[in-house]
């Protein structure tokens, strides 16, 4: 049980060190909402989501109040809506009817994000799910709180090389529907490879359909909790620094386990997981890369800090998993550029690269995350980005992910502006060298032998 001892213990890294539940994020299966009447469907889809969320910030707002925890987002995921939309949705605009519905939705229940404009094509697409993916653009151009991403490869099945070459034209025309907002819509949109069913970050969350219909997950972030942890014991060898990292970690997610189980009471909705991600803000000491400057770095990106990453993403799983019989989502570091002035500060020093941050997506959380490109980068490029990422979480048999903006009419050295959580981030310079062949070759990419482990 979760004593009130570990709560006040909690204070101090609240108060002092920006330790907050980051989200509390509801699944909702709308599988039961399916219907060939387009209006049927989006009626049925929203009276589900309503229904079933109409208390999810007030309940937030309760718990925070009582145990005194920032609870900064409470968020909505939905089960992949190409799954949903395929009898109804003959067009794109069809499946653009459901984001609104989902947005306005979103509005009335007061949530800030609403997950699961999704398809999940890691080894072929449907209609619905290729009709889905191309009406991303307009979706994510009407709508403000949706989110959308698309699984396209796993360990299991290998890469979808025709859904990597589509996503990147999307990702472009995202941009290109989104100009007037620096290309804002991409910042809503993700890629994976190995998605999880119960993430409860955006811009990748969904209810997958292993799912209860209705479940609740919890992400809980405390990367200043960590830096202020590993500064009392400033030079120490590595295995004080790692068992350091390990107690901080229960902690932080003691405090995720608390919350949970209060929001799954009050909501009478099953508790899922607690998603330990050091996921940073632009908050001064809020940072995952001022932890990797704390390790020994003279900024993110120098020699070591592949290493540096690892060691510390380890470590908060090795300790979350002891506070919570249900770990799960993510859970390790996050590194976005724009959401961490760390990592900002260390693009413009130039001691980070696409390429540094890519060797670092082989150890850390997710993957390239956050990151701003120029806006006439070519859709082929962005693809065999993509590619090269999906290709690290195949191999590697972990989640990987892409969160990349072309943004129109800016370049390398230019800075773009996203506000609040995004942050802001300057422009970093993509290799000029052409993939167009090798994206142009179409098929699929084989799963790697160690996938066989029947």
């Amino acid at each position: 049980m979760i004593n009130l001892y570990e709560v006040t213990e909690t204070n101090k890294m609240i108060e002092k060190e920006n330790l907050d539940v980051r989200t509390i994020t509801l699944g909702i299966s709308l599988l039961d909402c399916i219907d060939s009447d387009l209006q049927k469907l989006n009626d049925k889809i929203y009276q589900k989501i309503y229904d079933a969320a109409r208390d999810l910030v007030k309940t937030g707002e309760e718990i925070s109040r009582e145990f005194g925890i920032p609870i900064v987002n409470k968020r909505i995921s939905v089960t992949p809506i190409a799954l949903i939309g395929g009898a109804a949705c003959r067009s794109k605009e069809d499946f653009a009817s459901i984001a609104k519905t989902l947005d306005k939705v979103a509005h009335e229940v007061g949530v800030n994000f609403i997950g699961g404009y999704s398809a999940l094509v890691s080894k072929g697409m449907t209609p619905a799910d290729e009709l889905l993916i191309r009406s991303i653009p307009l979706a994510l151009s009407e709508t403000e709180r949706v989110c959308s991403s698309v699984n396209l490869g796993s360990t299991k099945t290998g890469i979808n090389m025709d859904a990597v070459k589509l996503m990147g034209e999307m990702i472009k025309e995202t941009a290109q529907y989104t100009k007037e907002e620096d290309s804002l819509g991409c910042a809503k949109l993700v890629v994976f490879c190995n998605a999880p069913d119960d993430n409860p970050f955006m811009a990748g969350a969904f209810h997958g359909v292993t799912e209860a219909d209705k479940i609740i997950n919890v992400g809980v972030s405390g990367p200043g909790v960590v830096k202020t942890a590993l500064e009392k014991v400033r030079g120490a060898n590595f295995e004080v620094l790692c068992e350091t990292i390990k107690k901080t970690a229960f902690k932080v997610t003691r405090v995720g386990q608390l919350v949970a189980q209060e929001a799954s009471k009050m909501l009478g909705v099953p508790f899922g997981i607690v998603d330990l991600s050091l996921a940073p803000t632009p908050a001064i000491g809020d940072s995952v890369a001022d932890i990797l400057c704390e390790i020994g770095l003279e900024y993110a990106g120098a020699p070591g800090t592949t290493a540096a990453l690892a060691l510390l993403n380890d470590q908060v799983k090795k300790g979350g998993v002891m506070a919570s019989s249900y770990v799960g989502g993510l859970s390790g570091a996050f590194i976005p550029v724009s959401e961490d002035q760390g990592m900002i500060d260390a693009v413009t020093a130039g001691a980070l690269t696409l390429e540094k941050l890519e060797a670092m997506t082989c150890v850390c959380s997710v993957g390239l995350d956050m990151i701003a490109i120029p806006g006439d980068t070519k859709a082929t490029t962005i693809s065999g980005i993509i590619a090269d990422e999906m290709a690290i979480g195949m191999v590697n048999q972990k989640t990987t992910a892409v969160r990349i903006i072309p943004v129109i009419g800016k370049g390398v050295g230019e800075v773009v502006e996203f506000g609040g959580l995004l942050g802001y981030a300057p422009i970093m310079p993509v290799n000029r060298f052409s993939c167009d062949a090798f994206v142009n070759r179409g098929g699929r990419i084989p799963a790697p032998i160690h996938s066989f482990k029947n």
